[in-house]
């Protein structure tokens, strides 16, 4: 069984960041979310994954590498532009060959991983296995229908309500589905869906099994998901001091802090993880906060939010919360203070406060 993992979207929902950056290398816990798939591969035993990428291909290729790092060999696909799911599919069938294969989304999370999933799959052999999850706005997901355990119809982003099992972005197919990929047609948002090749799959007679998700799944498309998605990640670590600590900082619960970091007359109240070569001086890092390598924050408190390599956070006389700052961001208090503070920057961006 070979896996394939979709990289090639644009990420629209969290510019300005990923104007500049690969959604799919965008870090939760200090960690790529791209790269949290291919472990979910690996552990499951697939070893020959296949990537999709788009425009921002070389980016993932340098975080990526061979996959050797993983166990796993990995091959890139170039896809000329996003068309849909079910175009990557069809474009990858000279990777995928005739085997059953695992497609994952680059930006998905699922907290119990594919091991049980993959060998449920393996063993009855479907033409696919679809996993769903209870959702409280199935307009804005493919939604599935089921009779007698069965998969009977899909919907993608439904106008009317026909449910609210919402597919998640985790699917096992067999051979079967490159018939379906040539036989559908585009949608009316010019895209080949998957949700079409599969209901393709029903109606040609063929078993497509649901499996409900226990534990949460989060796709991190939109800036609230990554915040949740860290939270939950966070949550699950166990308390490692690895850096410098001195003797008036405070550091309380889950909180990791990896070998490089210095932490100076600072409190970090867990879950957090501070970065190799962070440095907090005279700050409060709160719960749910991923500082990461490199980062500088003085005289300021932070907490809910996520922190990318090399920027800076000086002076803020408020807290700053809920936050997801790009690359080498620059952040600092000038003369006139406002009373809160919530940001969503780009990498390189640099932002003067006046008080």
């Amino acid at each position: 069984m070979k896996g394939l993992i979709l990289s090639g979207g644009k990420g629209t929902r969290l510019r300005p960041l990923t104007y500049t950056s690969a959604k799919q290398l965008v870090p939760v816990a200090n960690k790529p979310v791209l790269f949290y798939g291919i472990e979910a591969m690996a552990e499951a035993g697939l070893k020959d994954i296949g990537i999709v990428v788009g425009d921002t291909q070389a980016e993932i290729r340098a975080a990526v590498g061979d996959g050797s790092r993983w166990g796993v060999h990995v091959t890139y696909i170039p896809q000329d532009a996003p068309l849909g799911l079910a175009h990557a599919v069809k474009i990858s069938q000279p990777f995928l060959q005739d085997e059953p294969f695992v497609m994952y989304l680059g930006d998905n999370l699922l907290n119990r991983g594919i091991v049980g999933l993959v060998q449920e799959f393996a063993r009855e052999k479907p033409a696919a296995q679809i996993l769903l999850t209870r959702v409280p706005d199935p307009q804005m997901f493919g939604v599935a229908q089921l009779k007698d355990g069965r998969v009977v119809r899909l919907v993608e982003k439904p106008k009317e309500p026909i449910g609210d099992l919402a597919l998640v972005g985790v699917y096992m197919f067999s051979h079967e589905i490159f018939e379906s990929v040539n036989r559908i047609r585009p949608s009316f948002r010019n895209e080949l869906e998957i949700t079409d090749a599969i209901q393709d799959l029903i109606d040609r007679g063929l078993t497509v099994k649901p499996h409900i998700v226990e534990g949460w799944w989060k796709d991190t498309g939109k800036l609230e998901d990554m915040l949740e998605a860290n939270r939950l990640i966070l949550d699950t670590f166990e308390r490692r001091i690895d850096g410098q600590v001195d003797a008036e900082s405070r550091i309380e619960g889950k909180v990791v802090i990896e070998a490089g970091a210095i932490i100076e007359r600072s409190v970090i109240r867990g879950p957090a993880i501070i970065g190799s070569g962070a440095r907090l001086t005279h700050a409060y890092v709160g719960p749910f906060t991923a500082i990461m390598n490199d980062v500088e924050i003085t005289d300021t408190e932070i907490e809910h939010s996520i922190v990318l390599e090399g920027s800076i956070l000086r002076d803020l006389s408020n807290r700053v919360i809920d936050s997801l700052i790009g690359k080498g961001v620059k952040i600092y208090r000038e003369p006139v203070k406002p009373s809160a503070y919530r940001f969503m920057l780009g990498d390189n961006s640099e932002v003067g406060i006046r008080w």
